[in-house]
């Protein structure tokens, strides 16, 4: 099917290349980067709701849902990202859509070629936290495809949650060597308190937002613009949840080092702000910082995950391609994991101030 849309689209035969992504996502059938003999090349992407796949990550056919299946295709094809264009964030451009006769559907996308933010300066990651705010700032948007109540929704992808309290799982030696002291009880508190972190984010201002941002989906474009790819979970989120998302997703996926955390939040939440309020947003300041602490809640899940695969001979990265260092991921993960502890105290001190009840 591929070489039959290249000849079309691409005018000539073509060949595929596998492209890194999440094999377990059920909406995910496949990402390519497709070449033509000619010299022409797109990015396809295959919308699905028939892949078998893990519960957790099952494809939905709610348009509200934090997995829908359609909903990249609706971003694309609504033009949805081009309101971002004029602060400087853009979507590859859709060269075509393609409803297959099993029912997926085809993404035929531009294959941008910019360098990805994994590799970005500490400045450039700045620059996008700016951008970001502008378009947050001025910018939002309804549509019934539109994720809704993402963070509960995506979070409900329940890991064995009664590791938390398992006394050998913390002294499995990948834990007990790497993980800070004080993370065991840090994280059975966030636990706890799950469910208010998720009030707390869903009344806060909101903002039509990415809901996937971090490193490997953004790259740079021309004349310093940013190109954000992987729209499938968009929808409406609070202000500072992106970057809640963009800032710990660097360290947990090896892209920095944990001790930059510091640094790198700083970046991103000075320009965040900046930006929010170029587009001449006036409200509290310290909603949004409560934004993008309380979003630490999105974490919930990988304690237990990491415990429950402490005992893995081999550890692979995102895309499962390769293997990384055992020690190395699990040093930075802690450190990473400790970090947003502190980001949930702050945010219950935050909420405390700004009148929120109690956890």
């Amino acid at each position: 099917m591929l070489n039959a849309e290249a000849q079309e689209i691409l005018g000539g035969p073509a060949r595929a290349e596998t492209l890194t992504h999440n094999p377990r996502n059920g909406v995910t059938r496949g990402v390519w980067r497709v070449s033509a003999d000619n010299g022409r090349s797109a990015v396809v992407k295959v919308l699905s709701r028939h892949k078998e796949t893990v519960a957790a990550w099952a494809s939905s056919e709610d348009p509200q849902h934090w997995n829908y299946w359609r909903r990249e295709a609706d971003v694309y094809e609504s033009g949805l990202p081009d309101a971002w264009i004029p602060y400087g964030i853009r979507a590859p451009r859709l060269l075509a859509s393609v409803d297959r006769a099993d029912g997926d559907v085809a993404l035929w996308l531009e294959d941008v070629r910019g360098e990805p933010a994994t590799g970005w300066t500490m400045d450039r990651h700045g620059q996008l936290a700016h951008a970001l705010g502008r378009a947050h700032g001025a910018e939002n948007t309804e549509a019934p495809w539109l994720s809704r109540r993402f963070l509960r929704g995506y979070i409900g992808k329940e890991q064995d949650q009664s590791l938390l309290d398992d006394d050998a799982a913390w002294q499995q030696p990948l834990v007990r060597d790497h993980f800070p002291a004080g993370l065991r009880e840090a994280m059975v508190r966030l636990h706890a308190e799950r469910e208010w972190f998720l009030q707390i984010m869903e009344s806060l201002p909101r903002a039509l937002s990415h809901l996937d941002l971090w490193p490997a989906n953004a790259l740079s474009g021309r004349d310093n613009s940013t190109v954000l790819v992987d729209w499938a979970f968009t929808g409406d989120g609070a202000l500072g949840e992106d970057i809640g998302n963009y800032v710990p997703d660097t360290v947990f996926d090896l892209f920095l080092p944990a001790a930059l955390l510091p640094a790198l939040e700083r970046e991103m939440y000075g320009n965040y702000r900046a930006g929010l309020h170029r587009s001449g947003w006036r409200g509290d300041a310290r909603l949004v910082r409560l934004g993008m602490c309380a979003s630490a809640v999105k974490y919930d899940w990988l304690t237990a995950l990491m415990l429950g695969r402490a005992g893995e001979e081999r550890q692979l990265d995102y895309g499962g391609a390769r293997t990384v260092s055992p020690g190395l991921r699990y040093r930075e993960r802690g450190q990473a994991l400790a970090f947003l502890a502190g980001w949930a105290d702050e945010a219950r001190a935050l909420a405390t101030e700004l009148g929120f009840p109690p956890p």
